[in-house]
């Protein structure tokens, strides 16, 4: 299990609250989430400050010192994604804390593959050999990652969503071969900072959508410079609501997402047999 948060904007956008401050932020989940388990095994904040991905990530729980909050406190940008790790897979350290980057590309997931030491060979097998060799942890989430980007390289033409979902069925595909009763745990988040999918499978994810320029009522200032000329627009996604009062709806369950160029999230539901 882990936590994750991202948000994606049409404008630069500040997510200190959502992180750190706000009543069910990042920071307070990786103490204790709604059902009581800590996600204390490193953290990662992504973002794009000036087009090209900025990362940092320690191994050491978010509540623990300041620097998770100093960090969420300079990220100022229209995508970004953030998370905090409970490891099932792959031992604590910098190389298998989320999130993940190559080139333009941010990736979390929160879940697990079961038996991935087996799952694990017929996902190298169909990786790209530039990916292959990009691997620096043990986690199945690092491998999913490389994965679903070597089929998009391949077939550009096909469009992301539909490389995401090729593959996320075909992962689902490989852990039922090994053990059919197996729950896949699958809730990702992949952005090129333009684009950005994602799915939800067998782990909790809620999104809320924002059409106007608002005073937070954490910090009581807008979290925008907005931009008098534009209709502001922004789509937040979490494991668990983070504020309270405000209209965040559970994503369906075996359901891969993109968030549309009019900033509301296209969905449509994963293989039937995807779903535990």
């Amino acid at each position: 299990m882990c936590r994750l948060y991202a948000m994606h904007a049409n404008e630069p956008t500040r997510v200190e609250c959502g992180l750190v401050k706000s009543q069910n932020a990042l920071m307070a989940q990786s103490e204790s989430d709604m059902s009581g388990y800590a996600h204390g095994h490193g953290w990662g904040i992504a973002d794009y400050p000036d087009g090209v991905p900025i990362l940092e990530k320690q191994v050491w729980a978010a509540f623990h010192g300041e620097h998770f909050a100093r960090k969420a406190a300079q990220v100022y940008a229209r995508t970004v994604v953030a998370h905090v790790r409970r490891a099932t897979v792959g031992g604590t350290s910098i190389e298998n804390t989320h999130p993940f980057v190559h080139g333009r590309w941010i990736f979390a997931h929160n879940g697990t593959l079961p038996n991935f030491d087996r799952v694990r060979f017929p996902m190298l097998e169909h990786m790209d050999p530039l990916h292959r060799s990009e691997i620096r942890g043990t986690t199945d989430s690092e491998h999913v990652f490389r994965y679903l980007l070597s089929l998009f390289l391949r077939h550009p033409e096909d469009g992301l969503m539909a490389s995401v979902r090729r593959g996320l069925e075909q992962i689902v595909d490989w852990c039922a071969e090994v053990d059919p009763d197996a729950r896949v745990g699958l809730n990702i988040v992949l952005t090129d900072g333009e684009h950005l999918v994602g799915s939800r499978l067998n782990r909790s994810l809620y999104h809320l959508q924002r059409d106007h320029v608002f005073s937070c009522p954490i910090c009581g200032k807008s979290h925008a410079h907005h931009e008098p000329t534009t209709d502001y627009q922004a789509v937040e996604i979490a494991s668990e609501p983070v504020t309270h009062g405000e209209d965040w709806y559970e994503i369906p369950n075996g359901t891969l997402f993109q968030i549309a160029e009019d900033y509301r999230l296209d969905m449509e539901p994963l293989a039937r047999n995807a779903v535990a």
